[in-house]
């Protein structure tokens, strides 16, 4: 049984999204980070989860200078307009992408998990077209981007990580479009619940005791094209119908299998192996 913790998943945010938000508790990455010398260990397991790289690329990553830093939720990482100089990897902590429409109606376009690097996308850009932030409090290490830069021209295996980063982005930005286009709700909910417990299985960041998504019914419903009022009835119709169970801010998984069924889920999008297409060997 898959188990997963959530946030107690309010119907409207009263003012922000910060004041719904609950303070994480103490969990598998932050135990991870506290113990290991370098929070770009974490970027490093990111990139080999997709690509090969032998110890003298590892030993180049960690090396990378960073500034560490504490932020709180909703606060911007990188604003639509802005000349991207730095990339913010994710060592605690949630944060999200999201597109504003001219009249101000948001869409959460990804929701990114420790370990990630949240601007691979503007790395050899000159401006941001979206907005990064934070979804929950979280700690960053911020990295020079022509350090990056220099770094992916330099080293061939470690540029080939970065490219497949990118495709792996991209692939599951088209697998979000068909989960809002053609989806219907209940298939939406547990979709996106379905990826979420594979990425942090694959970061190390899931366990028996399952993991904290901390979204708002409104966040989530921004993430899927949907009202809070509909996110609420989905979430009652999941559990209703013996796809989940709940237990306060827990959800559980009792049949992986029918949940898999019923969110139309192929983890094929995902690319949770090393891809041998185009690497380098040493």
């Amino acid at each position: 049984m898959c188990v997963i913790p959530i946030a107690s998943l309010p119907t409207t945010m009263g003012g922000s999204d910060r004041e719904m938000l609950h303070a994480p508790a103490p969990n598998a990455w932050e135990t991870f980070v506290t113990s290991t010398s370098n929070p770009l260990k974490l970027l490093l397991r990111k990139l080999e989860t997709h690509s090969r790289l032998d110890e003298e690329d590892r030993q180049a990553i960690l090396a990378l200078p960073y500034t560490l830093k504490t932020l709180e939720p909703q606060t911007y990482i990188v604003r639509e307009g802005d000349a991207p100089d730095i990339c913010a990897v994710l060592v605690s902590g949630f944060a999200y992408r999201q597109k504003l429409t001219g009249d101000g109606a948001r869409q959460i376009v990804a929701v990114h998990i420790p370990g990630e690097c949240l601007d691979w996308q503007n790395l050899f850009l000159d401006e941001a077209d979206h907005n990064v932030q934070t979804l929950t409090r979280a700690e960053l290490a911020f990295i020079p981007g022509n350090e990056l830069q220099k770094l992916a021209r330099s080293r061939a295996a470690i540029g080939h990580a970065i490219l497949v980063s990118l495709l792996v982005e991209a692939s599951i930005f088209r697998e979000w479009v068909l989960n809002v286009g053609r989806r219907d709700a209940l298939s939406r909910l547990a979709h996106l619940l379905c990826e979420f417990a594979l990425r942090l299985e694959a970061q190390g960041l899931a366990d028996e005791n399952g993991y904290e998504l901390p979204m708002t019914q409104e966040q989530l419903a921004d993430s899927l094209g949907l009202t809070p009022v509909h996110v609420n009835r989905t979430i009652m119709a999941l559990e209703g119908k013996g796809f989940i169970a709940r237990d306060k801010r827990r959800i559980s998984f009792p049949d992986w299998r029918r949940m898999r069924d019923v969110a139309d889920f192929n983890q094929r999008y995902l690319h949770l192996e090393p891809q041998e297409a185009g690497s380098f060997s040493h």
